[in-house]
């Protein structure tokens, strides 16, 4: 049977989905985390259960349970010191760990914890951050002048110098699986070969931009943050093409980004202390301020219909919710 919708009730939603994305309702909310652990990155489960932090300052993985405000805490290991966390394809926590100088796994059902760290030949490389590829391998990067790769079923762990030193930072997977990563000191973008681990360099536009982290759209295209030059800037492989904006204000501070489901650009501005918004359709910004100083969210990951930040000035994580 059909179900019944009144005439009323089709034109409230024939309106609501006219509506550009950006002008649909946002609900901006905040959890308070333990105090001094200073949350670095965050990631949202695809249920959107548990929210995952990196207590880079207490050597362990945070989980928040945000329909309660309840956390727990799991310590990761002597020194710890983790930067990134994401949601791997087996839907656990996947954590690059600067202070143990490893990738770390939490099991989301038994929180066990399982380290591979790097050949001790690399030495000390300050791991950043990681991405899957579609072979269930995870690449990495390390602000030292790395980036690697690791297979977790065979436990097979492979470390490359990176092309021009310092630098490589953000780093991610594209829909058809190729690997791009970030480099901030290089102030440049390099697409990794899945087979012989080696980077190619693309050249953002604008000069010494410092690209700090990368995030590809549905369609494959790499948006990039630029912290130097306060820019938002997105490559078309298939095109080689570039576009650039200026983020409102003076003088901003690019550090963040990430793209929805809607292709829409989330970053996060220092100099604005706040969460932006870049609609790609109509090129407008909209943004959200903290409601406390210093709030530096230096990462951002969401799920269909919220994006996730965490506070790292603050001691809070922060989500924004949109739809109708």
């Amino acid at each position: 049977m059909r179900p019944f919708r009144s005439p009323l009730a089709a034109s409230l939603l024939a309106f609501a989905l006219a509506l550009p994305a950006n002008s649909l309702a946002q609900d901006v909310r905040y959890y308070n985390v333990p105090a001094g652990g200073r949350a670095h990155d965050v990631a949202v489960t695809a249920d959107g259960e548990e929210v995952w932090w990196t207590v880079q300052r207490g050597g362990a993985h945070g989980i928040l349970d945000p329909d309660t405000g309840e956390t727990t805490i799991v310590p990761l290991g002597e020194g710890s010191a983790p930067h990134g966390v994401i949601v791997g394809p087996d839907g656990n926590a996947w954590i690059t760990d600067g202070g143990q100088n490893a990738i770390v796994r939490v099991d989301r059902e038994t929180r066990e914890v399982k380290v591979w760290p790097l050949p001790e030949e690399t030495g000390p490389i300050n791991m950043n951050t990681a991405a899957f590829d579609r072979r269930g391998r995870i690449w990495f990067t390390g602000q030292t002048g790395f980036y690697g790769r690791l297979d977790p079923a065979t436990d097979d762990m492979q470390v490359w110098s990176a092309p021009r030193g310092r630098g490589p930072y953000g780093i991610t997977a594209t829909p058809s699986g190729d690997i791009w990563y970030a480099s901030l000191a290089g102030s440049h973008i390099a697409r990794v070969d899945l087979d012989t681990g080696e980077a190619t360099i693309v050249e953002p536009p604008t000069p010494n931009q410092g690209a700090r982290r990368i995030w590809s759209d549905s369609r494959g295209r790499l948006w990039v943050s630029e912290w130097n030059s306060g820019n938002v800037s997105v490559h078309d492989p298939a095109e080689g093409s570039w576009r650039t904006w200026k983020l409102p204000g003076e003088a901003p501070k690019t550090y963040s980004v990430y793209v929805d489901e809607r292709d829409k650009v989330w970053l996060t501005d220092f100099a604005a202390n706040a969460i932006v918004l870049f609609d790609p359709e109509t090129e407008t910004f909209r943004s959200f301020p903290s409601d406390r100083e210093g709030a530096n969210v230096r990462q951002m990951l969401g799920r269909p219909g919220e994006v996730w930040g965490a506070e790292s000035g603050t001691d809070r994580l922060v989500v924004i919710r949109y739809g109708e």
